[in-house]
């Protein structure tokens, strides 16, 4: 037995030996050279985002007809993000959302996170599935019409998918039998897809099937309570917008199907927008032109003012409703005096996938899109020379500014790519550069090599080019905002 042993521990020595010290094979089946083990600093960098690995495919770059439904309005928006290589469509009125695209919306979505916290949101997540029993007990289930899909389950019950949630976080709320009136305010918001079943998509992500959206819902004790949560609400919009550099229109509006008291619309002005809206040049007035007669040229609210129409796309919509849905489901509270009340209700929402679309709509040029700072996918790309050009040294400069970037500015971390493809020119990463819309291009070429070394820098935002050292870079860097 012992000698069996003895041949079996040396095959296994042999092949342990030979797995140790033989070069590994590559795919053609030519040996490898053996790589040096790492050094100390090299442990220490962190992989580079390379533009060559990040995944936005160029056979889903080409739009024409073939990519839309024979009759299909586009727009600017829809087109630059399928060139991009940031969408591409599924079905009507849905969307893939590339790499680059989710990017940029996870972002956003923290931008709104900062700003439904800093006014007592508290976020949850909703089923998408809602029962047919609640909206049939708000009477909306025959009152939505055609636009709500509507599914039955094996066993014949009726439900939807939701495009909005009123009934389902009232009912929520309602099955808590002891809420006090110390727990009001109470702010609940969720960032979850809705369906509506639109007869018309179009504009690409302005108006689809199957969307993202911010819906909060307010719970107050009394009718003055609501609207100060209703004043907090709009002016966190507000405050949203301007953060994102957006201009921003607050209108009064209808309240639709969702009924209520009082509503407003949020409106990016924008020539392919949908909504008509009325605006007084003398005040603060404004309106969707549904809630006056279209006609109408003289302002309500300062009385000499001169309605002036425009367009717009509708980015935001609140609500105070009242106890129309805490009536109906018997969302109560405690008072003060230990009585039991009905709740006062808000409802606000914001359209996280149209306020990018939107954004690109109205920052972009015809052949690039310009994102908002804030929520860019990318904050910097940073291009090598050319493989083979006169400055073909340079390009160990643009790795080493890349790493640079990432362990001075902690902000940036994860925010900096390098265009890898170096048998491209300049000139065309330049252009691939501005359609996908970095904010900042840090061209590294003959300026890098001299004594005192020089990077280009090009702002994208307002097409100004700048050749700064790197101390110089570093500072103007150090003061972009991330998320």
């Amino acid at each position: 037995m012992e000698p069996v042993m003895h041949q079996v521990r040396q095959r296994v020595f042999h092949r342990l030996h030979r797995a140790l010290i033989l070069p590994k094979r590559n795919h053609s089946g030519c040996a490898e050279k053996a790589a040096a083990p790492p050094s100390t600093h090299s442990r220490r960098i962190k992989p580079t985002l390379l533009v060559s690995r990040l995944y936005q495919p160029s056979n889903l770059h080409d739009f024409g007809q073939d990519s839309r439904l024979p009759g299909e309005m586009t727009c600017k928006s829809q087109r630059l993000m399928q060139q991009a290589g940031l969408i591409h469509p599924s079905n009507p009125g849905c969307y893939y959302y590339l790499p680059a695209t989710v990017r940029s919306m996870e972002k956003l979505v923290r931008v709104i996170d900062q700003e439904m916290h800093g006014i007592g949101g508290q976020k949850l997540d909703m089923p998408s599935l809602c029962s047919a029993d609640l909206w049939k007990t708000s009477e909306r289930w025959d009152l939505m019409g055609k636009e709500l899909f509507r599914l039955k389950d094996r066993h014949g019950a009726d439900y939807c998918l939701g495009p909005t949630h009123e009934e389902a976080v009232t009912t929520l709320v309602a099955h808590q039998a002891n809420l006090s009136y110390k727990q009001l305010p109470l702010l609940l918001y969720q960032i979850t897809r809705k369906f509506r079943d639109e007869p018309k998509p179009k504009f690409g992500l302005l108006r689809g099937r199957e969307f993202y959206m911010k819906d909060m819902y307010s719970f107050d004790v009394s009718e003055e309570a609501a609207y100060e949560t209703y004043e907090s609400v709009c002016s966190a919009y507000t405050q949203l917008f301007t953060r994102l550099g957006l201009r921003c229109v607050q209108v009064q509006a209808d309240t639709g199907n969702i009924g209520g008291k009082l509503s407003h619309e949020f409106q990016l002005p924008a020539d392919i927008g949908e909504d008509r809206l009325l605006v007084c040049g003398g005040c603060s007035f404004s309106a969707n032109v549904e809630t006056l007669a279209s006609d109408r040229t003289d302002c309500p609210q300062c009385k000499t003012g001169t309605l002036v129409e425009s367009k717009g796309i509708e980015v935001g919509h609140t609500f105070y409703l009242g106890k129309k849905y805490s009536h109906i489901f018997n969302a109560i509270f405690s008072n003060a005096q230990n009585k039991q009340s009905v709740a006062e209700m808000g409802c606000f929402g914001l359209g996280v996938t149209r306020i990018l679309a939107a954004a690109i709509e109205v920052m972009s040029t015809e052949e690039g899109i310009r994102w908002p700072g804030l929520i860019a996918p990318y904050q910097v790309c940073v291009l090598p020379p050319k493989k083979g050009s006169k400055v073909d040294e340079a390009a160990v400069l643009a790795e080493e500014l890349v790493h640079t970037l990432g362990e001075n500015l902690p902000g940036l971390r994860g925010e900096v790519v390098l265009d890898d493809r170096t048998q491209m020119t300049i000139g065309k990463r330049l252009k691939d550069a501005g359609s996908l819309g970095y904010p900042y291009v840090i061209v590294v070429g003959q300026g890098a090599l001299e004594e005192t070394p020089r990077f280009e820098v090009i702002f994208q935002q307002t097409g100004e080019t700048m050749f700064l050292s790197k101390d110089g870079l570093l500072d103007l860097l150090g003061r972009v905002e991330t998320v």
